[in-house]
C-alpha cells in the first residue's frame, strides 16, 4: 500500500497560487485562505454526515447519493 500525502481542492489551489503564481501566505491572503479550508472541511463533513443519516451502507448508494448532495447543495440555476 502506497502512503500517498491527500490534499484537498483548497490546498491544491493555495499551493498551485503560492508556487506558480508566487502569491503569498500572509496578511490578509493567510486569513482567506484559512477561511476557505474551513468552509471546505465543513462541506467534506456535512456530505458524511447526509449518507449517514440516509442510513445507507457505505458503498455504491453514497456514491449515487453524493452527486445528487452536490447538485442539491452547491450547484446554482
Amino acid at each position: 500500500m502506497t502512503n500517498k500525502i491527500k490534499q484537498t481542492a483548497v490546498e491544491w489551489l493555495i499551493d498551485m497560487l503560492v508556487t506558480e503564481n508566487e502569491i503569498t501566505l500572509k496578511g490578509e491572503n493567510y486569513k482567506l485562505f484559512e477561511i476557505a479550508k474551513a468552509i471546505e472541511k465543513e462541506q467534506i463533513k456535512n456530505s458524511f454526515v447526509e449518507c449517514w443519516k440516509a442510513n445507507v451502507p457505505y458503498g455504491v448508494e453514497c456514491k449515487l447519493d453524493a452527486e445528487q448532495y452536490y447538485n442539491e447543495t452547491f450547484k446554482s440555476e
